[in-house]
């Protein structure tokens, strides 16, 4: 049952891309892009779980180091618009060893910078393979195995994201306690490292199929009811990300938590997280917008109680797991509001939805940390409950669900 349910979530968000189908399946590529994505996600999460250690390492401001997260999306979101027409001719095999070159290199810039400015060359690093590593990566996966075992390859590689999201964050908040913040990195580089071996073994040659069209995005934005709903996916991860980036130092100042109990808050989340991953799916199946709507006004709700009730440990952990739980739905949702309003171009869409997401995580990571050095980390949650309210209200207003 358990794997019907993740066969269908990946029906769900598979996008409907042209791909070249290999007559044998390489599974060996389709876990090295796995444990590519465990790579990128895990090195992507690390300055939440890092922010205190990282800036007081550097002798920065937590909110200057909460930039660390702004670059790396800022870099993606352009990355991600600009990738097809960089790379048009060369071999996809080719472009993905590259971007995990540069994951090393992220890495290594990061775990030996002696102030803010390395830190964020790292971290732009970074975000570049972010960015190019997420528009390519379905697309390459699927033309690795034949069309029958496409669910199960890319199932195979969304379980690197859903590892990530598990372990990750609270993981490098124990290690950081442990061996400091940047041992986790160079941790980090041995990760990306094996990622990177993994990928010259098994990868196949990848040679283009077909010439990105420049205007495509425009095209797509254009058509009635997708800019609306790319505003409002913004939205959601806006203040989603303006909660987590900054949600160490609130269980620190405002619960009172040590590396030991935020550690343990952040492993709830990231279990919340991958359960609902899988549950989504039951929501949208009875309606999709109801499930848009639902998930980012319950967030808001649980920011606003936060703001005003938290500081008692047990209670502000339960409220962190149940934020899991449903922002796994927003992914989910959102791929699956693109891929049945435009049937026919979804890869156009996939790439509007990556560059929505990074804009998002670098704005919400901006605000929060000009708050958080501001008036602290309650105004941090109250302004990621308001933005995400009114994203309810948006979708609610304006987005209307659409059937291939």
């Amino acid at each position: 049952m358990a794997t019907d349910t993740m066969q269908s979530d990946l029906d769900l968000i598979a996008l409907p891309i042209e791909s070249e189908i290999s007559d044998r399946p390489a599974w060996g590529a389709v876990l090295s892009m796995s444990l590519g994505v465990f790579a990128l996600v895990t090195a992507e999460f690390l300055p939440a779980s890092l922010l205190t250690p990282l800036a007081a390492g550097l002798q920065i401001s937590k909110g200057a180091a909460g930039q660390a997260v702004t670059a790396t999306a800022l870099v993606g979101l352009i990355t991600s618009l600009l990738i097809s027409l960089i790379i048009r001719d060369i071999n996809r095999r080719w472009v993905l060893i590259g971007l995990s070159v540069l994951l090393i290199l992220s890495n290594l810039v990061v775990a030996t910078a002696p102030g803010l400015g390395m830190l964020l060359l790292g971290r732009i690093l970074m975000g570049i393979a972010l960015g190019g590593f997420w528009s390519l990566s379905v697309g390459v996966v699927m033309r690795l195995v034949p069309e029958a075992a496409i669910p199960r390859a890319l199932a195979i590689m969304f379980m690197g994201v859903s590892a990530a999201t598990v372990f990750a964050v609270p993981v490098g908040s124990y290690l950081g306690g442990m061996i400091g913040w940047r041992g986790v990195f160079f941790a980090a580089t041995g990760l990306a490292a094996l990622s990177l071996l993994v990928q010259t073994l098994t990868l196949p040659s990848l040679p283009v199929q077909s010439a990105a069209r420049t205007a495509s995005l425009l095209d797509v934005l254009r058509r009635p009811g997708i800019a609306i709903g790319m505003f409002s996916v913004l939205l959601v991860f806006g203040g989603h990300f303006t909660f987590f980036t900054y949600l160490r130092p609130f269980l620190e100042s405002i619960t009172g938590l040590g590396v030991d109990g935020v550690t343990a808050v952040l492993f709830g989340f990231g279990l919340a997280n991958f359960a609902g991953t899988y549950l989504v799916a039951y929501l949208i199946e009875r309606s999709l917008r109801l499930t848009m709507i639902v998930l980012p006004l319950s967030m808001a709700i649980l920011a606003l109680i936060l703001t005003s009730f938290g500081g008692l440990a047990s209670f502000d952990a339960v409220l962190v797991a149940i934020w899991g739980l449903l922002f796994a739905g927003v992914p989910v949702a959102s791929s699956t509001w693109i891929t049945r309003s435009l049937p026919d171009d979804a890869e156009a869409g996939g790439s509007l939805i990556v560059a929505a997401i990074n804009f998002a995580i670098a704005t919400g990571a901006g605000l929060g940390g000009a708050l958080l050095e501001a008036t602290g980390p309650r105004s941090v949650f109250l302004a990621s409950g308001i933005i995400l309210a009114v994203a309810a209200s948006v979708i609610a207003r304006r987005v209307r669900e659409v059937r291939a």
